[in-house]
Protein backbone atom coordinates (compact mmCIF):
# COMPACT_ATOMS: atom_id res chain seq x y z
CA UNK A 1 0.00 0.00 0.00
CA UNK A 2 1.30 3.48 -0.84
CA UNK A 3 2.16 5.86 1.95
CA UNK A 4 -0.02 8.98 2.14
CA UNK A 5 1.81 12.26 2.75
CA UNK A 6 -1.15 14.59 3.00
CA UNK A 7 -3.98 14.64 5.50
CA UNK A 8 -6.11 16.73 3.12
CA UNK A 9 -7.11 13.74 0.98
CA UNK A 10 -10.86 13.48 0.57
CA UNK A 11 -10.81 9.81 -0.53
CA UNK A 12 -7.70 8.08 0.90
CA UNK A 13 -8.77 4.66 -0.38
CA UNK A 14 -8.97 5.85 -3.98
CA UNK A 15 -5.66 7.68 -3.54
CA UNK A 16 -3.96 4.45 -2.41
CA UNK A 17 -5.51 2.53 -5.31
CA UNK A 18 -4.25 5.09 -7.83
CA UNK A 19 -0.76 5.15 -6.29
CA UNK A 20 -0.59 1.34 -6.34
CA UNK A 21 -1.53 1.53 -10.04
CA UNK A 22 1.47 3.79 -10.63
CA UNK A 23 -0.02 7.29 -10.72
CA UNK A 24 2.06 10.13 -9.26
CA UNK A 25 1.24 11.52 -5.82
CA UNK A 26 -0.09 14.73 -7.34
CA UNK A 27 -2.27 12.98 -9.91
CA UNK A 28 -3.65 10.50 -7.37
CA UNK A 29 -4.49 13.30 -4.92
CA UNK A 30 -6.08 15.45 -7.63
CA UNK A 31 -8.27 12.59 -8.91
CA UNK A 32 -9.27 11.29 -5.47
CA UNK A 33 -10.23 14.77 -4.27
CA UNK A 34 -12.17 15.53 -7.46
CA UNK A 35 -14.10 12.25 -7.22
CA UNK A 36 -14.96 12.96 -3.58
CA UNK A 37 -16.12 16.48 -4.42
CA UNK A 38 -18.00 15.94 -7.71
CA UNK A 39 -18.55 12.20 -8.06
CA UNK A 40 -16.86 9.67 -10.32
CA UNK A 41 -19.21 10.19 -13.27
CA UNK A 42 -18.62 13.95 -13.37
CA UNK A 43 -14.85 13.53 -13.13
CA UNK A 44 -14.84 10.88 -15.87
CA UNK A 45 -16.66 13.22 -18.26
CA UNK A 46 -14.39 16.18 -17.51
CA UNK A 47 -11.38 14.85 -19.42
CA UNK A 48 -10.20 16.59 -22.56
CA UNK A 49 -9.47 15.02 -25.87
CA UNK A 50 -6.30 14.77 -27.86
CA UNK A 51 -5.62 13.15 -31.20
CA UNK A 52 -4.01 9.73 -31.17
CA UNK A 53 -0.22 9.76 -31.31
CA UNK A 54 -0.48 8.16 -34.76
CA UNK A 55 -2.01 11.43 -35.98
CA UNK A 56 0.88 13.52 -34.64
CA UNK A 57 3.83 14.49 -36.81
CA UNK A 58 7.32 13.25 -35.95
CA UNK A 59 8.42 16.75 -34.80
CA UNK A 60 5.36 16.91 -32.50
CA UNK A 61 6.17 13.47 -31.09
CA UNK A 62 9.79 14.49 -30.51
CA UNK A 63 8.70 17.66 -28.70
CA UNK A 64 6.44 15.61 -26.45
CA UNK A 65 9.23 13.10 -25.77
CA UNK A 66 11.50 15.99 -24.80
CA UNK A 67 8.81 17.41 -22.47
CA UNK A 68 8.59 14.04 -20.74
CA UNK A 69 12.36 13.78 -20.37
CA UNK A 70 12.76 10.76 -22.62
CA UNK A 71 16.16 10.08 -24.15
CA UNK A 72 17.19 8.76 -27.56
CA UNK A 73 14.06 10.07 -29.25
CA UNK A 74 15.93 11.94 -32.01
CA UNK A 75 16.97 8.64 -33.63
CA UNK A 76 13.60 6.89 -33.32
CA UNK A 77 11.11 6.24 -36.07
CA UNK A 78 7.51 7.34 -35.70
CA UNK A 79 6.29 3.90 -34.49
CA UNK A 80 9.15 3.78 -31.96
CA UNK A 81 8.29 7.28 -30.71
CA UNK A 82 4.62 6.36 -30.34
CA UNK A 83 5.54 3.23 -28.36
CA UNK A 84 7.98 5.15 -26.13
CA UNK A 85 5.39 7.85 -25.38
CA UNK A 86 2.72 5.29 -24.55
CA UNK A 87 5.10 3.39 -22.26
CA UNK A 88 6.18 6.52 -20.38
Amino acid sequence: MAERRSSSLKDPGLYDELRDRGDSEQKAARISNAVAARGAKAVGRAGGSSPSYEEWTVPELRRRAKELGLTGYSRQTKPQLVRALRDS
